[in-house]
Parts: structure tokens; sequence; C-alpha cells
């Protein structure tokens, strides 16, 4: 289905339906229909497609399976043609992201313990 393949790569993307909705200058719900649709013209994908910075192509073949395959397998040996439209720096970069969107949260998981152990110092253990 066309919508989840769009709504994946949005995701990838870390882009919220409101984002790609102003940037189509549509409501948020009637982008969210689009990513339920099973079919759209080719005018719509387009515009999409640059939203989401991609050819329209990359969204009819995006196949999600195979792309968490071969970024779980950048360590390993690498095939260009695993991923459509993305080459080793692309994989290299979303590796990257994913690595410091890790150290991010790590960082928000110690704030958070430092917040629950001030009240608990203060209040006794929860």
């Amino acid at each position: 289905m066309i919508g989840n393949k769009i709504k994946n790569i949005r995701e990838l993307k870390n882009l919220t339906q409101e984002y790609v909705a102003e940037k189509l200058d549509i409501s948020q719900a009637a982008y969210s229909k689009i990513e339920k649709s099973s079919k759209l013209p080719d005018e719509k994908l387009q515009q999409i497609a640059e939203v989401l910075e991609v050819k329209p192509e990359d969204i009819k073949e995006f196949d999600s399976q195979k792309y968490f395959n071969s970024v779980g397998d950048v360590e390993g040996n690498y095939s260009g043609s695993i991923i459509v439209g993305l080459g080793r720096e692309d994989v290299d970069l979303i590796k990257k992201l994913y690595e410091d969107k890790i150290v991010l949260l790590e960082e928000l998981l110690n704030q958070q313990k430092k917040i629950v152990q001030k009240y608990e110092s203060k209040y006794g253990e929860l």
C-alpha cells in the first residue's frame, strides 16, 4: 500500500504528519488519509516525494523489510542494491543518526533518573 510506504519514509526521516501536511498545504486529517491510501494520483505522489526529499520511484519501490535488513547489516557485507536510492554514505548517515538518537535518549533517561532520585531523597522511595 502506497500510504504505508509514505508513512514509513516519513517516520524514518523523523517528520510529523503535521509538518508534511503543512508543506503540502492541507490539513493533518487530510494527510492522515493519504497515509491510509492504497492509490495516489501521480501529481500528489510527486508533491509528497518533494517534501520527503525522495523520488516518487523510491516511494513506490520502498520495502521496509529490505531497508531494515540492510541497516542491520551495516557492520557486515554491504550491498548497495539492497536499498533503492541509497548508497553507502546514506546508510552510514542513517546509522549515525540512530546512534545519535540513542545517545540523546540515554541522556534523557539519565536526567529522568536524577529527577526520580531527587524526589526519592526528599519524599522517600516511591
